[in-house]
């Protein structure tokens, strides 16, 4: 008979688990022990809930007048540069006029608002290899102060540049022994001797320049007018009811301000031939307020000038 296998030895009991938990205190709510050192001092730092929101503080009067006064810097700021823009563009590249007269119908009518190009016809220093300067040429529409007053500004269009021969033969304008196709020319019934076949005055015409008058026939070489350096003749469109350099002579180079550019308004004029009274006047303002497509040529607003 085999005897027994021998048992394995049964494992020591542990020891009892001393607790340092003091008497009447649960273990559940025990709080854990912190070791002390700097290798093992690990605080636990409550973290804070997700749902948390940091609430917004109103800013302080001081704030609050900070962002004012800064929108009013750029407020001004911004309108200062748009003033300096606008004095530039004013001095020196773009100017506004008004048609008074009736001198370039049907080109330009009384009424009409134009803005000229002061650029084209600058000339010297180095701004001639900057700006998009050209000559002034036969057929151009031109602003200028006139000869006789500068204080006034007249706008007529070449039809001589310097170095040519002008002459005109029963309304026929000729440039040096050649007759011009003028599509712009507007004529009317009716001769005159000195308008219509300058230069070839046979008497004194009314409204004529007592100076130029006087230099005329100085200008003339075999019956036409021949333009001298650094002058131009111009003419109006409205041929037989114009002032121009047949009545007041050449208009000189530095005279020239620019070149009109487009019409940006036109009106046109409640009434001809009767000077209105102020009620008249008024009364014509209101309407024209209250009802502009009355008074107003939308037709021509932004018309290139040609």
């Amino acid at each position: 008979m085999n005897p027994d296998p021998p048992s394995s030895p049964s494992p020591p009991a542990p020891a009892p688990k001393s607790s340092s938990t003091p008497a009447g205190e649960s273990e559940s709510s025990s709080h854990p022990e912190f070791l002390h050192g700097a290798e093992g001092f690990t605080p636990e730092i409550p973290s804070a809930p997700s749902a948390y929101q940091p609430v917004p503080v109103p800013p302080g009067p001081q704030t609050i007048f900070r962002e004012k006064n800064d929108g009013w810097t750029a407020s001004i700021q911004s309108l200062t540069v748009s003033l300096v823009i606008a004095l530039f563009v004013i001095t020196f590249l773009l100017q506004a006029f008004q048609i008074p007269s009736k001198s370039m119908e049907d080109t330009l009518l009384i009424g009409d608002y134009l803005f000229v190009n002061k650029v084209d016809y600058g000339e010297g220093g180095i701004w001639r290899h900057i700006l998009p300067y050209r000559r002034v040429e036969r057929g151009d529409v031109i602003v200028f102060r006139y000869p006789v007053d500068p204080s006034q500004l007249f706008v007529k269009r070449v039809i001589a540049v310097p170095g040519d021969r002008v002459r005109l033969l029963n309304k026929q304008v000729w440039i040096n022994g050649k007759p011009q196709w003028e599509y712009y020319a507007v004529h009317y019934p009716g001769m005159d001797s000195f308008r219509d076949n300058f230069p070839l005055a046979i008497r004194v015409p009314q409204h004529i320049e007592a100076r130029w008058w006087m230099a005329l026939g100085g200008h003339v070489r075999g019956g036409e007018l021949l333009v001298p350096p650094r002058s131009y003749f111009v003419l109006g469109d409205n041929r037989d009811d114009s002032l121009d350099s047949r009545y007041w002579g050449f208009v000189p180079r530095e005279n020239i301000i620019g070149r009109p550019l487009v019409i940006y308004f036109s009106l046109r004029s409640p009434g001809r031939g009767v000077t209105p009274a102020a009620d008249d006047k008024l009364r014509s303002l209101g309407y024209a307020l209250t009802h502009p497509w009355a008074y107003v040529r939308w037709q021509r607003m932004l018309r290139l000038v040609r």
